[in-house]
């Protein structure tokens, strides 16, 4: 029994803590897999808050959904921050921003540009146009409902689709884009004590004062698949694929060039998110 008590509290000083997740560069199956995880590992320890802070300059959009799903379907508050100065919260970045339960934004920052775009590129007339059209609808749609949830302007979010509109920080916070602009991260979690927060159908009330910070990364494999998934790395490897398939077919017995053009088109594939990947 007494072992117990000792240990409960010791528990309990160890959680309830601020967890800050960063994400650079494009948002992709790996940047997906990282945020996902750790929203549902806060979620599962009862940490005080989960802070993305963000410096995104594109998306593929199943990933993106998944992240947006992690945040509405987390239990404890979610905030972006588009920082260091001179980040951006572009693409993916406008949708995420717009999802959490709370946006934040450093001086020197900017948001918007979310026009979706064919990576695989294509025509331009007839029934491209007609994709095209169907794409920038449902972006429209969706980021005009992450909008209404969150009580942000819905005109403008439709605008960042549609018009690939961007803004300053401050003009994000005057346009009810965001929620505040806050110096550093510091700043942020100072500006969030004591602040009332809608999740779900209740208002819960931020405790974010001498809360300790704990930093998250992602680990050497998620960075290595990360690299990977790059779509100019992707399109490489899907070159080297196809050309070594090519070369052992041309060549039967070669073995090296179809060894390497299959490992080369298996994870070309899944940098497209075409196939899974797992241990």
């Amino acid at each position: 029994t007494l072992l117990l008590v000792l240990v409960g509290p010791l528990n309990a000083i160890a959680l309830d803590k601020i967890i800050v997740v960063k994400v650079n560069g494009a948002i992709n199956s790996v940047a997906a897999e990282f945020i996902t995880h750790e929203i549902r590992n806060a979620n599962k320890s009862s940490e005080e808050l989960i802070v993305i802070q963000m410096d995104i300059s594109g998306e593929l959009d199943t990933s993106m959904r998944k992240i947006i799903k992690a945040i509405q379907s987390s239990k404890i508050p979610v905030a972006s921050f588009v920082s260091p100065g001179g980040s951006r919260a572009a693409s993916a970045g406008t949708f995420i921003t717009i999802a959490s339960h709370i946006a934040a934004m450093e001086p020197g920052t900017n948001i918007g540009a979310a026009h979706p775009v064919n990576l695989m590129g294509g025509g331009t007339g007839g029934q491209a146009k007609v994709m095209e059209d169907k794409v920038v609808n449902d972006a429209s749609a969706y980021i005009r409902s992450l909008a209404e949830k969150r009580g942000r302007n819905t005109h403008w979010a439709e605008l960042s689709v549609r018009k690939s509109v961007s803004v300053s920080a401050e003009e994000a916070k005057r346009l009810n884009v965001i929620d505040l602009v806050a110096a550093n991260l510091d700043s942020l979690i100072l500006a969030l004590d004591k602040r009332e927060v809608k999740l779900g159908g209740s208002i819960i009330t931020l405790n974010t004062a001498e809360k300790n910070i704990t930093f998250k990364e992602m680990n050497s494999r998620q960075r290595i698949l990360d690299i990977i998934a790059n779509p100019n790395v992707a399109y490489v490897l899907m070159m080297l694929g196809l050309v070594g398939l090519y070369l052992e077919l041309s060549n039967p017995g070669l073995i090296l060039p179809g060894v390497v053009g299959s490992v080369s088109l298996v994870l070309a594939l899944y940098a497209m998110q075409t196939l899974p990947i797992n241990y």
